[in-house]
């Protein structure tokens, strides 16, 4: 490829003389012998390359994946590393109101409990970890569109909530619920089922179930409120057009 570049010379110095050919202003000075040390970051990675035996795109990869383990280390981050299971990687992106959102942001541990700033970090570790650009995997372009629509699901209060309503990662735990067959006692079995169940609330503070000591006071306080309990939750995230396409708000609602 050529480049032309367009210049303006200066004016001739008064002591040019118009009949010669070219000046001579200086010669070259005399060859010396001179050690050059190979510095940068650029002969840093050849070097890291050479060393280990990777080529551009391994070396990139694992570049990528060590800068995302400092960051997580570096920031106050308030919940634990998660590997992402091969099937979620293997997620299909066009059955995303399938997809386990929190599985693919690495958030299942915290589900509808994760902040805002905690469902951002673990998307900016599974962008650094997952980016097509930074790994050969033919899959990693798929699963990425998946991570990008677990975040922009989760970090929207109405889209998060209509898919917390039906979060297919709570389907079992919501279903683990005492029978009267089962043994225990009865304030530790059904405790975790009424803490569960609160997060659907739109009045709070939630009244806990308790437990032995609880006043009488508290007993028809607890009752009152779960029978005349007052959800947010809905089932749009199900609808076959969509969550986001439905014209009516009521038809959303079953």
């Amino acid at each position: 490829m050529s480049l032309a570049l367009d210049f303006l010379l200066p004016p001739p110095p008064a002591s040019y003389k118009t009949d010669q050919s070219h000046v001579v202003h200086a010669g070259l000075s005399a060859t010396s012998d001179r050690v050059l040390e190979p510095v940068g970051p650029g002969f840093f990675a050849y070097a890291r390359r050479k060393r280990h035996n990777r080529t551009f795109s391994e070396d990139e990869r694992h570049q990528a994946e060590e800068k995302a383990k400092h960051i997580v280390e570096e920031e106050t981050v308030d919940f634990e590393y998660e590997e992402v299971d091969p099937t979620t990687v293997n997620t299909d992106p066009t059955n995303w109101k399938q997809q386990d959102n929190y599985a693919v942001l690495g958030l299942t541990k915290l589900r509808y409990k994760a902040t805002e700033e905690q469902i951002k970090k673990a998307h900016r570790r599974m962008v650094l970890l997952h980016h097509p650009d930074k790994k050969a995997d033919k899959n990693d372009d798929a699963f990425f569109k998946c991570i990008a629509k677990a975040y922009d699901t989760l970090m929207k209060p109405e889209t998060r909530r209509q898919y917390d309503s039906v979060d297919f990662g709570m389907i079992a735990v919501d279903d683990d619920v005492p029978t009267a067959k089962t043994e225990g006692d009865f304030y530790e079995l059904w405790n975790p089922v009424f803490e569960r169940e609160a997060r659907f609330s739109n009045k709070h503070p939630v009244p806990t179930l308790g437990g032995p000591e609880s006043t009488k006071e508290e007993v028809e306080h607890f009752y009152d409120f779960w029978y005349n309990f007052d959800s947010w939750r809905s089932f749009e995230w199900l609808d076959k057009e969509g969550a986001e396409g439905a014209d009516n708000r009521d038809d959303k609602h079953t």
